[in-house]
């Protein structure tokens, strides 16, 4: 039997503010005299979720922003009730929702452990059991019976994190959590979540922004896309549609406009583009493929030494790469009038994802700036490529190589696409 059954579930808000006492008897005498005036629309943060999970399953939940997956892990904690729709959970559920919000700021760190593991179901003999662990673990011996309202924001969800994960229990639901505290903390939620779900075999519920833990901790995963399940799979699938559409949103909404140029007025740029491996003009380019970029310039008076040089940055100015035209092109005079440049990228190692193109040229001696622009382009990379590959913006062609002890003369080649 499925230890969480998710049937048909809708919930449903009303938008707009609450309403006062005042304004409910007027509303209320309207309906009693036979003038009902207009209801506010209602909102379906959740609109017909039906799925099971099984015990010992690791149930990712992704989606964008407002898709429901903070509501439908409400739910599932007994936080919140469906308008329509069941939501039936067997076993002991331990809720990391909102770490930390439920400590008080005038009580210090070791009265916050037993308020809150109480709060959580675990028996005082057991807190005392477990409050060396607990406090050890977010590593603040020394502050231990310091008033919590004089903790960091950091302290205070390092000590949450730390008594919710104490919980003895059958079903975890974790929603953001994940990213609590420092680099160094952050490794260690890490590490114990996996520990959780490898070693104790809990059934947990994931919800993370963070795709690549979701590829590496679930065994199924779910996307949500405006309160309805869009799509349901394997991790390698659901995640990969994800990137697809976040790719998407992202090039849509990331305006060509924003372009920053610097002139000096000697030349003009007229076009750029990409031609991609089938010779067509397009802004979609495959990763590892042959691509061309193009730029088109006027120039408006002549100037000598000519140096063409472009690169790749990301949407939010990460420079990734840069080539110039020095070494290959030796240019000493550029006459007025328009000009075509072009570059072959032979297979292109931009990983998928959406990058921005910049463009300049310089001239003379000293080399200095006759043109200058960034963000001058969005293109987007596609392709195959495995979701654990993503963790940077290159992929590298490497050779892993380890020598065969049995025949150390002859080592042991396999060839990695990372």
């Amino acid at each position: 039997m499925p230890i969480i059954e998710v049937n048909h579930v809708t919930k449903e808000y009303r938008l707009g503010q609450l309403q006062s006492l005042k304004h409910t008897i007027q509303r209320t005498a309207a309906k009693l005299r036979g003038q009902p005036l207009p209801e506010r629309p209602l909102f379906k943060a959740l609109d017909d979720v039906d799925f099971k999970v099984e015990a010992g399953e690791v149930l990712g939940i992704i989606g964008h922003n407002g898709a429901g997956k903070s509501t439908l892990l409400k739910m599932l904690a007994q936080i919140s009730v469906p308008t329509r729709g069941s939501v039936k959970v067997h076993g002991k559920v331990a809720p990391l929702i909102e770490v930390g919000a439920g400590l008080i700021g005038d009580l210090t760190g070791r009265e916050n452990v037993f308020l809150n593991g109480a709060i959580l179901g675990i028996p005082k003999a057991e807190i005392k059991k477990k409050f060396d662990g607990i406090v050890a673990f977010a590593e603040l011996e020394e502050f231990i019976d310091t008033p919590i309202k004089r903790y960091s924001s950091g302290m205070s969800v390092r000590l949450g994190f730390a008594i919710a994960t104490s919980v003895e229990s059958d079903i975890l639901i974790v929603d953001e959590v994940l990213a609590v505290g420092d680099l160094a903390f952050q490794r260690k939620c890490f590490d114990r979540m996996e520990d959780m779900i490898k070693r104790q075999g809990k059934t947990v519920l994931l919800v993370s922004h963070n795709i690549r833990q979701i590829q590496r901790l679930c065994n199924r995963v779910i996307m949500l896309d405006h309160g309805r399940i869009n799509q349901a799979g394997t991790p390698q699938e659901v995640c990969d549609s994800f990137y697809q559409q976040s790719d998407e949103k992202i090039k849509a909404t990331t305006a060509p406009a924003q372009a920053s140029f610097s002139t000096s007025g000697e030349v003009e740029l007229l076009d750029l583009h990409f031609i991609d491996h089938n010779n067509q003009r397009t802004d979609r380019l495959s990763y590892n493929y042959d691509c061309i970029v193009n730029f088109k310039i006027r120039v408006l008076k002549t100037f000598d030494k000519v140096t063409f040089g472009f690169g790749f940055h990301t949407t939010d100015f990460l420079y990734l790469t840069t080539h110039n035209s020095e070494e290959q092109l030796h240019i000493s005079h550029l006459d007025c009038g328009e000009h075509e440049i072009a570059c072959k990228i032979r297979h292109l190692p931009l990983l998928p994802g959406v990058y921005s193109l910049r463009f300049g040229v310089t001239g003379g001696q000293v080399a200095r700036t006759i043109f200058y622009g960034e963000n001058l382009k969005h293109f987007q990379v596609i392709g195959d490529v495995p979701i654990t590959a993503r963790d940077g913006f290159f992929a590298l062609d490497a050779n892993w190589m380890m020598e065969d002890r049995a025949h150390p003369a002859i080592p042991v080649i396999s060839k990695v696409k990372a």
